[in-house]
């Protein structure tokens, strides 16, 4: 099965025949110092927003402190991939995520093929509440404006399934990668339970996105400091949005097959398979 949607107009036609791996040019000699400039300016950005968001956590009461954290966080996200994509190094066509934005008590869940998903989906989806490693909340880069947003951590299960369920049951949008890591089987990694049980215990619709890229960059390959061959394409859509009155097995046992399907053997990520 195609991992596409039926494309409807010449520019989905152009979107997608340039979703294919991009050729090393003559050029890319020159877009590799853009590249690396971008990632300081990626940098000086989060460290600047997460001075700011550690001063606004000093005089904002919490629940305007998690919009105003959000907020600087998809501001900073948004910025750098309009950055990128106005010196030629990315093409984004990820406009179908804002339909999300006046969704309330949802469960967000995309495939995972780069280290850069979570940026995607963050830039366009503003009032999100994230999942993230334990080590990313204490992060320079990202500690202060994670723990301002109110995004949530992942080392105790119990803790996170709670925090995660209040979330959802109090009208909020959360981001989570069912897979639990970057996909390095392709077409996608066993997805893992908690998608499943975090679903039920809030009582929230599990609406699936399909990312797909032309480029491993960033994968659990490749580092995020390898150059890549440019531009980098991303790509989002909707996929489908599942209830969950079924018990958490067969709800991630449907989700599997879902994502399984939808991306197939064939698709972009299956030719960036590491293994």
């Amino acid at each position: 099965m195609s991992p596409y949607l039926p494309l409807r107009d010449k520019r989905m036609v152009d979107f997608r025949s340039d979703l294919k791996v991009s050729p090393h040019t003559w050029y890319w000699t020159f877009q590799v110092p853009l590249f690396y400039a971008c990632l300081l300016l990626l940098g000086v950005m989060l460290l600047s927003g997460c001075a700011v968001c550690f001063l606004l956590g000093l005089v904002l009461s919490r629940e305007r402190g998690l919009r105003w954290g959000r907020s600087v966080i998809s501001w900073i996200f948004r910025s750098f991939l309009a950055v990128a994509s106005g010196l030629g190094l990315m093409r984004l066509d990820l406009a179908a995520l804002d339909a999300l934005n006046d969704d309330q008590g949802l469960l967000i869940a995309p495939n995972h093929p780069s280290m850069i998903d979570v940026m995607l989906v963050v830039s366009r989806i503003r009032q999100t509440c994230c999942i993230m490693k334990s080590d990313l909340l204490d992060n320079i880069f990202l500690g202060a404006g994670a723990r301002l947003a109110g995004y949530i951590r992942n080392d105790s299960v119990k803790g996170m399934v709670r925090l995660a369920a209040a979330e959802l049951q109090a009208g909020g949008k959360l981001l989570m990668f069912p897979e639990g890591t970057r996909t390095v089987k392709a077409p996608v990694n066993p997805l893992k339970g908690g998608v499943a049980l975090i679903a039920q215990s809030g009582q929230a619709p599990i609406q699936t996105v399909i990312l797909e890229t032309n480029s491993p960059y960033s994968s659990k390959a490749w580092s995020l400091f390898k150059a890549p061959t440019f531009p980098l394409v991303y790509r989002a859509r909707l996929g489908h949005r599942f209830d969950v009155s079924q018990a958490a097995r067969q709800t991630l046992s449907t989700l599997q097959h879902y994502y399984e399907s939808e991306l197939g053997r064939d698709s972009l990520q299956s030719r960036h398979d590491p293994s």
